[in-house]
């Protein structure tokens, strides 16, 4: 009987098993068959619409500002030298590295003892140069008094002879008695050209007289500044830099001690491209006056100094391209030759330009507006410049309109924008300040106050300005990028 029982269970369980699945295929056939007897329809398409900030296009006249880096070196530099060897025997007590000196001073003194020794022996030269002079003078005179006495006899002994031939003639005196008279006069001419010949050696003594005595005062002349050049002094306000002498020490002649540079006549010397370079050009083609702005940033503490634009560089160098330009410096104070700055200059005024942000400006010039019904139209603009972040441009049409800031990859002609409009200007952000520790503070003060190399009116104000209860940070980070460790 129990196998019966089981029996039947198991019959009966398969039926049910058969049952359900001739139910799930006749469900599935009917789901395909309403699906494919179902009438198709296109899905309902929405377009996507992208969010923008967007700022109004204005007209303005803009001074554009070249930023290019240059070097601040002195324009008046001059290389001390020892004019005469020989031994260092004074020094000024502000000859070293860094000392300030004033015009006229006595800087260095090397020893005059032989330089004085030539010029004692030259002053002796001309006495007797002098002297000799004087002698010539009175041996001309005396020569030209005899002269003239023997002019006289000649004169006498001619009219005797003239008289003993009248005598002859009249056949009172003999032959014999002109002859004598003949040979008389003969003799006092003879007597008158050595008298001439003494007369024009008398004049040449005096004129070699004449020319030994300019070279004595020559010689002389040349001893006085021989002995002048052992002493070398300041030729201008200055600041003494590499100095490369001791007292006692022997130098040679044209050897460099130091060089003297002229720390209130400053100029920077700064590089541009040719393009920058035109832009500077007036109507005749030289650089225009235009004022510059010099920048140095010492720990977070900038020296600024102004000036303009003086000259500029002949040729363009070997190795090198663009313009070199010269500008001078009024007042700059704590700038040094051989400090590295940021240099601005201020170009000729753009009329009716607009500043963009330069994201707002594709690679082929073109910018995106906000046209009917909110959607992107793509303008072609021309660039004139770049100032930092912004872009000068200019184009018909486009003042007033209202210009994508920002564009993506994901903007452009026809796509539909939801414009988001700037409220107010934009506030400057403050500086982010810091609260030292009394360990970290004492670091900074120990390391600003140890460092030489930094200008005394720079060190002062850091040194106040980490004595405050707070301290800009970027100061902070500058200084301790500095100290390592």
């Amino acid at each position: 009987m129990r196998f019966l029982r089981q029996s039947l269970t198991g019959l009966f369980l398969v039926a049910v098993t058969l049952g359900l699945l001739v139910y799930a295929g006749a469900m599935v056939r009917d789901a395909i068959e309403a699906r494919m007897s179902r009438e198709t329809r296109a899905p309902q398409v929405r377009e996507r619409v992208f969010a923008v900030n967007v700022l109004t296009a204005t007209p303005e006249t803009v001074v554009p500002v070249l930023n290019a880096h240059g070097a601040v070196q002195s324009r008046r530099t001059l290389e001390l030298r020892a004019a005469q060897r020989g031994t260092v025997v004074d020094l000024a007590e502000g000859f070293e590295e860094g000392g300030q000196v004033r015009a006229g001073d006595v800087l260095v003194r090397i020893d005059p003892t032989e330089p004085q020794a030539a010029l004692d022996r030259a002053k002796a030269n001309r006495l007797d140069a002098e002297f000799e002079q004087r002698d010539a003078a009175r041996a001309l005179e005396l020569a030209q008094d005899e002269l003239s006495a023997t002019e006289e006899q000649a004169a006498l002994r001619e009219r005797a002879f003239k008289r003993t031939q009248d005598l002859a003639a009249r056949g009172v005196a003999t032959d014999a008695t002109v002859e004598t008279a003949e040979l008389a006069a003969a003799s006092a001419r003879q007597t008158v050209v050595s008298r001439r010949q003494s007369v024009a050696q008398a004049e040449a003594r005096v004129n070699q007289a004449v020319t030994a005595l300019e070279r004595a005062e020559i010689a002389l002349a040349e001893a006085e500044r021989v002995l002048a050049d052992t002493v070398i002094r300041a030729e201008f306000d200055g600041t003494l830099s590499n100095v490369n002498v001791v007292q006692g020490g022997l130098v040679s002649q044209n050897e460099v001690l130091a060089e003297l540079v002229d720390g209130q006549a400053l100029e920077v010397a700064f590089r541009v491209s040719t393009p920058q370079y035109a832009r500077l050009l007036d109507a005749e083609g030289q650089p225009r006056k235009a004022p510059v702005q010099v920048v140095l940033d010492v720990y977070g503490e900038n020296l600024t100094a102004t000036g303009t634009i003086s000259r500029d560089s002949a040729a363009v160098g070997e190795g090198q391209t663009g313009r070199l330009i010269f500008a001078g410096l009024d007042k700059a104070r704590g700038l040094k030759p051989g400090d590295f700055v940021s240099v601005a200059v201020d170009e000729p005024a753009l009329e009716r330009v607009v500043r963009l942000p330069a994201t707002a400006l594709d690679p082929a010039g073109r910018v995106l507006v906000l046209g009917a019904e909110d959607r992107l139209e793509a303008m072609e603009v021309r660039l004139l410049r770049r100032q930092g972040d912004d872009v000068l441009v200019r184009a018909r049409g486009l003042a007033g309109r209202e210009v994508v800031a920002q564009r993506t990859p994901l903007l452009g002609g026809g796509i539909k924008v939801r414009p988001l409009r700037s409220t107010g200007a934009a506030q400057p952000e403050e500086p982010e300040m810091l609260e030292l520790s009394a360990e970290r503070r004492a670091r900074l003060l120990a390391f600003v106050e140890n460092n030489t190399m930094m200008p005394t009116d720079v060190r002062t104000r850091l040194i106040a300005r980490l004595q405050q209860d707070k301290v800009p940070a970027d100061m902070v980070q500058r200084i301790e990028s500095r100290m390592g460790g």
